[in-house]
């Protein structure tokens, strides 16, 4: 499980052939990939403590080693990343976890990292019985229609944050935005799959000219910027946090795990196209990775994880699927988590940055949603799709609430329900009194009329 044989002279892909995830190249050019496959990774896993207000440091650590966890728990058949997942920032919000609360104190992360510790126990637990039974399960308790509602509603319930960070400065926001837009499109390769990383740099240089580095922060008692970064040390270890158990804001959590499924289930499909390399026996050691390395992000401090798109990205282009270069993309992201100087500087990025990059990331997360139901057909024209789909968005943008006693369910939570009970309450209606036909092409497949 941990050899890899060489690919041809070690030096280049073969004409014609790709570096296959048990094969490498020379280790200082496996070494320059896994360095390439941290910086793809790192303007997206580093704006998620950025905006939660959460250790940087720590969250990089725990990318480190959950990324280990997840090549030795699929026996590094499958080449990826894990970084912080953006669908934490909402339940992570309505936990208090928000850099716009200023400093955090270790009450309010703790009651965050529980909610985290949760959905990672349930993701390994969905994992596993997908290793004993497959994921035909999934599709039809949770079909395209449903799936595709809580994707889109988690994203859409972010935009009044995204707002609230653009108004802060909407000229640097908007600076940030164009430029991160701009690489996308006008530039080929590298610079456009770390085009978040590209636009943070032109926001922060923007920002900088504006004297927004060396404005006074309320949240670091006074402190520029510029001076907290000055006054952190070169070397040391990551904060880390203890897990602490609030029933009125674990519920949100909960749908994460759906968006987490999701984002495996496609990542390892494309990966396995790719690699041509039929990865589906992998889908639940896969899905039990992540859950596990999730867990121990819970349990010490770090964000939520989920396999990357970003390292895809990269791998489509240098056509190296090396197992050892994710590896060696662990081992650069550990020796960075224990440079306190590095996650001071993202501790502080100007409100105007995250403004204008979150308010792209949280309208892809929208999206998802949407290309969920596209790539599905799911059919609009019939009337339980519609509606499923339909309450589910409104209850979650606007963010609806709800207490049961000392729970209190968020929009979040609240148009996930509602998009399961509406489906398969109404599926089942339908299918009794004779007047509509199954709702989703996953019950097609299945056992339902």
């Amino acid at each position: 499980m941990f050899t890899w044989s060489l690919h041809g002279d070690g030096k280049h892909p073969e004409p014609g052939r790709s570096v296959a995830p048990d094969e490498r190249l020379t280790y200082p050019r496996t070494i320059g990939i896994g360095a390439q496959h941290v910086l793809a990774m790192m303007g997206s896993t580093l704006l998620v403590p950025a905006i939660t207000g959460m250790p940087a440091s720590t969250t990089m650590f725990f990318s480190a080693i959950g990324t280990a966890l997840f090549l030795t728990i699929t026996r590094n058949r499958v080449p990826s990343y894990l970084g912080s997942s953006f669908a934490f920032i909402a339940p992570l919000a309505a936990a208090g976890v928000n850099a716009g609360n200023g400093e955090l104190d270790a009450a309010t992360i703790g009651r965050g990292l529980g909610g985290i510790l949760l959905a990672g126990i349930l993701l390994a637990i969905v994992g596993l019985i997908v290793t004993r039974f497959g994921a035909g399960w999934i599709d039809r308790s949770m079909p395209p229609v449903v799936t595709g509602a809580i994707v889109a509603l988690i994203g859409l319930n972010l935009a009044g944050a995204a707002k609230n960070q653009w108004n802060a400065s909407p000229w640097t926001a908007l600076v940030t935005l164009a430029a991160t837009l701009i690489a996308m499109v006008a530039f080929k390769g590298f610079i456009s799959r770390v085009a978040i990383l590209f636009g943070a740099v032109v926001g922060g240089v923007f920002s900088a000219i504006r004297g927004e580095w060396t404005t006074p922060l309320d949240s670091f008692g006074g402190e520029t910027a510029v001076d907290h970064i000055a006054n952190a040390s070169w070397f040391g270890l990551p904060t880390f946090h203890t897990p602490t158990f609030d029933g009125s804001v674990l519920v949100a959590f909960v749908p994460v795990v759906i968006i987490l499924i999701a984002e495996n289930i496609g990542h390892l499909k494309s990966v396995s196209a790719m690699t041509d390399r039929n990865l589906d026996p992998e889908t639940g050691r896969a899905l039990l990775a992540d859950g596990t390395a999730t867990i121990i992000a819970g349990l010490g401090g770090g964000s939520g994880t989920t396999t990357y798109a970003e390292n895809i990205g990269v791998m489509a282009a240098t056509r190296v699927y090396s197992t050892l270069a994710y590896w060696a993309a662990a081992a650069v992201a550990l020796l960075l988590s224990l440079v306190p100087k590095f996650g001071a500087m993202v501790s502080v990025i100007p409100q105007g940055i995250l403004g204008g990059l979150s308010t792209l990331l949280f309208g892809l997360i929208a999206i998802l949603g949407a290309r969920i139901w596209v790539e599905n057909k799911v059919d609009f024209t019939k009337p339980v799709n519609l509606v499923t789909a339909a309450v589910a968005l409104i209850v979650g943008t606007a963010d609806y609430t709800a207490t049961a006693g000392s729970m209190v369910f968020n929009g979040i939570a609240l148009g996930a329900i509602a998009a399961l009970v509406i489906y398969h309450g109404l599926g089942w209606i339908g299918r009794r009194a004779g007047t509509h036909a199954v709702a989703s092409p996953a019950f097609i497949e299945g056992d339902e009329d």
